[in-house]
């Protein structure tokens, strides 16, 4: 078998001389080998080799006082550490500082999440050539404490919980499964399609809310039920249908609903308008993705603990008006109510 002292293994392009090859490199150059020597036996460029020579040699006295120069390993990796730490990037909060205020006020007052202050902030002709930062170095200037935001103020950071998988007994379908709903309504290419569920009260005897959305533009309808039954929730169909008047079979051409016992009228009642009405699998509350994420949305004003009726009709419009003037990623961070009236416009 042949032996050759060069070594054919090829290095990482850029990786950077480790302390172990420092230590070999004095080694060698103690043994009185040349500097290309060195770079063929560490598998690096001569040039790479010089470098790290001018970083590491420092001028030392013998005992009669004359001076020579020499190598040290651990001279080259001091310096070397040195210099990475000058190389990292600086934050620039002079640079945003206008910025910084924007995101300050709307995070905290208006309750945006720090991607829909980034996403409006850049795409807002008033801000065009003013600089910013990255979702990412938002949170890390929050995690920081560079702003009087905490993640406490952020409404998703600090409630992500693991899922829990029970099994139980399937309820009645009420009517038309989802797997019959066209594709269109599912890819959200067509206005009309909404999603319809209930919010419950502090206790069983509490009002609740009546929540709607529209699949494609994110358009919210908050109302107040005295109870959580079929009769109450037909009743507010019955305004919203007279508030549409003729336009209602286009702006509601359809609603997805869960097996609640509140909705076992849905179907007939919005046969009569010709609309129609699908139901969700048990259990399978992310068919309606939409609706619940909305139902956390109005969580954060009116929480679990809070007695709905106690709600006056202000606030819940307040709240309304909240989640659709919310600029969405979704949505190229346009508003719901801006995609929703524009919607209108083309049926009119």
């Amino acid at each position: 078998m042949t032996v050759t002292s060069n070594d054919n293994t090829s290095a990482r392009t850029f990786k950077h001389l480790s302390p172990y090859e420092r230590g070999r490199m004095q080694a060698l150059l103690q043994e009185k080998h040349s500097l290309r020597y060195i770079a063929r036996q560490l598998n690096r460029h001569p040039s790479t080799i010089s470098r790290e020579l001018k970083r590491g040699t420092v001028t030392q006295l013998r005992s009669d006082l004359t001076s020579y120069q020499a190598y040290f390993p651990e001279t080259g990796q001091t310096m070397y550490l040195k210099r990475r730490s000058a190389c990292k990037p600086k934050y620039k909060l002079a640079e945003v500082e206008a910025f910084l205020q924007f995101a300050q006020t709307k995070m905290l007052k208006d309750k945006w999440s720090p991607d829909t202050v980034v996403g409006v902030y850049k795409n807002h002709p008033k801000h065009h050539g003013q600089a910013y930062v990255s979702t990412k170095t938002l949170y890390n200037y929050i995690d920081r404490r560079f702003l009087p935001v905490r993640n406490i103020d952020l409404a998703l950071k600090v409630r992500r919980k693991g899922k829990s998988h029970i099994q139980r007994k399937n309820k009645r379908i009420l009517g038309d499964s989802i797997e019959q709903r066209p594709k269109d309504v599912e890819q959200r290419d067509e206005f009309g399609h909404w999603e319809i569920d209930t919010v419950s009260g502090k206790r069983s005897n509490d009002h609740a809310l009546l929540t709607l959305v529209e699949r494609k533009t994110r358009h919210m309808l908050l109302l107040q039920l005295p109870d959580k039954t079929s009769q109450s929730v037909c009743q507010c169909l019955n305004s919203l249908q007279e508030r549409f008047g003729n336009l209602f079979p286009q702006i509601v051409k359809s609603i997805t609903a869960d097996n609640g016992s509140e909705f076992a009228d849905l179907a007939v009642r919005l046969a009569q308008w010709g609309s129609k009405a699908y139901f969700s699998h048990p259990y399978s509350a992310w068919e309606r993705g939409t609706n619940e994420r909305h139902n956390g949305l109005i969580r954060r004003f009116i929480p679990k603990a809070r007695s709905i009726r106690a709600v006056s009709p202000a606030t819940l419009q307040r709240v309304q008006a909240w989640c659709n003037q919310l600029p969405r990623k979704i949505l190229g961070y346009k508003t719901p109510q801006e995609c929703f009236e524009k919607e209108l416009l083309m049926i009119q």
